[in-house]
């Protein structure tokens, strides 16, 4: 199977950055960033497709970058002029294939790592 593990999470202060990235053994596949706080629905926050396509949730665009480096075997996710919003756990996923429009559906992808926390102070 796809394995998956998040690290770069942490605690950081509103205006700040964090750069998370997703050790995988199978970059070549259809990744996305996904974040959930207790009591809400999961969020599509970014994705990538195996061809470079990225897609962004509205809240984030402009400030969140996704990217991917084969040779590391490695999906990132650079988070800056972070806010108390977006405190959350973040969790790469990955999926084979993905349907047009459905980048940003966690029940899209079939691979999931353990998450990583990322919490914003004010």
């Amino acid at each position: 199977q796809v394995q998956l593990v998040e690290s770069g999470g942490g605690s950081v202060q509103a205006g700040g950055s964090l750069k998370l990235s997703c050790a995988t053994s199978s970059i070549n596949y259809h990744m996305g960033w996904f974040r959930q706080v207790p009591g809400k629905e999961r969020e599509g926050v970014a994705a990538i497709r195996s061809d470079g396509a990225t897609t962004y949730a509205d809240s984030v665009r402009g400030r969140f970058a996704i990217s991917k480096d084969n040779a590391k075997n490695t999906l990132y996710l650079q988070m800056n002029s972070l806010t108390p919003e977006d405190s959350a756990m973040y969790f790469c996923a990955a999926t084979p294939v993905i349907v047009a429009n459905r980048e940003l559906d966690g029940r899209a992808y079939r691979y999931w790592g353990q998450g990583t926390q990322v919490t914003v102070s004010a």
